[in-house]
């Protein structure tokens, strides 16, 4: 086998990539661009709800600190007053 039969024969990545910019260039530009923006939309919104998340779970943490604290400190009973 030859150098110019090497070469002839590519591999599989590679035609399959030529077979999926044959099959975008059949989309119309509108398609195309819808999907462009459809995907940069997505990824650019889990950003934001990944943010909304750690910020709920932070508030979540510190709310269930508080209400421990509250709940032991307005339980306990003052050993200061004198009962009579």
């Amino acid at each position: 086998m030859g150098k110019k039969d090497a070469s002839a024969t590519g591999l599989p990545v590679d035609q399959y990539r030529k077979q999926i910019g044959k099959q975008d260039y059949k989309k119309t530009k509108s398609v195309l661009k819808a999907t462009r923006l459809k995907a940069e939309a997505k990824k650019n919104s889990s950003g934001l709800r990944d943010a909304f998340l750690v910020i709920a779970a932070i508030l979540f943490f510190v709310l269930c600190v508080y209400a421990f604290f509250y709940l032991n400190l307005s339980t306990e009973i003052n050993l200061d007053v004198d009962a009579d």
